[in-house]
Formats: structure tokens, sequence, C-alpha cells
């Protein structure tokens, strides 16, 4: 039987390393594939890709697997960065890394590890596929990452494979430890992949142009200013420096065109909680959403947060009618609802403001 060729996406952390090691072990011929996607340099002047990718290299030369890299900098400035751009400019929360998943990761990445002659595309996400090429929830309840990829369709997910999903963080590291890897003790990158360690006003204040505007109760009542609708999202109460008597003040909405950020006193202001929900821009992992409504399921508004009961109860065009059993806090436009059957994803959407 022809070995089955497979292409690993190596990031320079433990993650893909170990999954590398796995596949390896395994019996694949196995190729390290490094992508960049950011052309810039730290505070220091030394660009952070450079040093992943000597991790990359490292890590390829200690398994004994051929390695090559990539520069999708242009794909992503044009299908992820362009569009958090645009979001954030609007008053919108966005999520890139569900967007750098769809146009990135499981689309050109996905079709240059075909054209090295690849069976297959490895990933280092704490995921599994099922039967019948579902995309199932990681083991690991802490680092599950099906919620960043319920946009990758089961025609795709026949020709991937995620060979850490089975396992726990811990024995990942204690794998990458075992065989003495070279990123065994290296951290996790946390946070949006082009911003790093660097503080999220300063970043984004390089690229959009943002005005002081009023803080706002619902009723009207101007509390103090804000530095820029961007800066804030729904739930949140840290940097809004508002003191005062009283309980403490949460962001409960925006309206971008009078450039006004709404805030309410109490971490349980009923202005916070939604029981519904328009879920658009909708993409399922079978490729056509469920056969019949209403239809329940449990589904996630934020990637930490444990599975809610709801009712999808109607489906019109590219937009369905979401019901929670239970009201839900700080369910923030333009992030991603995603749906659930068990450890099934099912697929999501994108949050729509009130009533749109």
């Amino acid at each position: 039987m022809k070995q089955k060729t497979v292409v690993v996406g190596m990031s320079g952390g433990v993650d893909s390393s170990v999954s590398a090691l796995l596949l390896k072990q395994q019996g694949y011929h196995v190729i390290g594939l490094f992508m960049k996607n950011w052309e810039e340099k730290d505070a220091l002047g030394v660009c952070t890709s450079a040093k992943d990718y000597e991790d990359v290299i490292q890590v390829c030369q200690q398994i004994d697997i051929p390695y090559y890299t990539v520069n999708f900098a242009q794909e992503y400035q044009d299908h992820v960065f362009s569009h958090f751009l645009a979001e954030l400019k609007q008053g919108y929360t966005p999520n890139p890394d569900i967007l750098c998943n769809r146009e990135i990761k499981f689309k050109v990445f996905f079709q240059k590890a075909l054209s090295l002659g690849a069976d297959f595309l490895a990933t280092g996400h704490y995921c599994q596929i099922g039967p019948g090429h579902t995309l199932v929830k990681g083991v690991d309840p802490n680092k599950d990452q099906s919620y960043f990829l319920y946009t990758v369709s089961s025609s795709i997910l026949n020709q991937i494979i995620f060979p850490i999903g089975h396992l726990e963080k811990k024995e990942v590291r204690r794998l990458a430890q075992e065989h003495g890897l070279a990123t065994s003790e290296k951290k996790d990158s946390t946070g949006i992949c082009f911003i790093g360690k660097r503080d999220f006003k300063e970043f984004v204040g390089q690229y959009l142009a943002y005005h002081p505007g009023n803080f706002e109760t619902l009723n009207g009542k101007v509390i103090g200013q804000h530095d820029g609708i961007a800066y804030y999202t729904i739930g949140q109460r840290k940097g809004l420096c508002i003191g005062g008597p009283g309980e403490a003040w949460f962001v409960v909405g925006k309206d971008s065109q009078r450039n006004v950020v709404f805030i309410e006193q109490g971490e349980d202001h009923p202005s916070l909680y939604r029981s519904d929900l328009i879920a658009t821009d909708l993409s399922w992992v079978a490729g056509y959403p469920p056969t019949s409504l209403p239809f329940r399921c449990l589904a996630k508004v934020r990637y930490r947060q444990p599975d809610q009961e709801c009712i999808i109860e109607a489906i019109d065009e590219n937009k369905a009618l979401v019901r929670f059993l239970q009201p839900q806090r700080a369910v923030t436009p333009r992030q991603s609802i995603v749906f659930y059957d068990g450890n099934t994803c099912l697929g999501g959407g994108m949050i729509a403001p009130n009533g749109k």
C-alpha cells in the first residue's frame, strides 16, 4: 500500500509539533509547512514569525521531516484583516480567528498542501472527526476549538486530520517533553495573532481614526466620555473609568451612527440579557441545516461559554431565529453562535444586532 502523505500546518507551537510527531510515528510521510500571515516586527524590531519558523525548523529536524514555508500575508490582509477593521469601524466586536480558519487555513493553505502532493492536511487543533466526516469536540474541554471551526465543511474534513484532538493538553506537553521537542516548554499564544502582547487600543489606533463620544444610559443620560466605540464590547466593565455611587457600570449597547456607547449599572442589569437572536451568514458542517424545525440543540455565543439549550425556530434563506431556554448574558453582535448536538458541532452563524 502506498504511504500516505500528510502536510502538517506547523505554527512553531507545541500542539502542531506533537501533531507532526504522532503522524510520523503512525507511518505517514509527513511534511511540515509553516504559514506566515503577518508582516510586522515587534517593538524590539524582531519579526515574531521568524522566531516561530526557527522553532518549526528545529522540531522538523528533530523528528526528521522536510519543511517548507509559505507566505499568505497578502491573502490575510485581503480576506481577514480588512474585514476585521471594517467590523470595528461599524462598532462591532469581530472574531478574526474564525475568518482565518475559513479563508486561510482551510482554503488557501489547504490547497497549498494538496499542491505538495498531500493526501491530508493536519493541524494542531483540539478537535476530532467523527463518523461521516463530522466535526466533534476535542477531548479536553478546556482546549476544545470546534467553536472556531464551524465553517469547515464535511467535504473538506474527509482530508483533514486532527492528531491531538483525543488528548488533553497536559498529555501533549508530556509527549513533547518525553521526545525532547524544542517547543515542549513554549507558552501557548493567546489573543488576536496580529496584535500579540501589544495594547489593543494602541494597535487599532494605527489603522482607524476613532473619536471620543458619550457614554449614555439607555434613557439618554450622559455619564461620561469614551475613547472610541471600537474599544468597547457588550458586557465590558473594565476600562470604562467611571466611578461614583452605586454598582459598577457595564457596556450594554452601541450606536455607531451617533458614536454612543450605552452603559448601565449592575452586573445583572436586564439590558445585558437576551432570550433570542437572529443568526446570519449561516454555515453548516454537513452542508445543509436541520431538516425539521423547530430544532432543539445546544449552542455557544462565546468560546469559553458552557453549552446552552436553545431552539432553532425558523430558517429563512441565510438567517435563523434562535430562542434560548434561559436568557443569555452579553450576547455580542458579529460574534459567532455555534450549534451542537451533544459533542458534534453542527455549524453556526454570526449574531445580528437586535431585531435584524
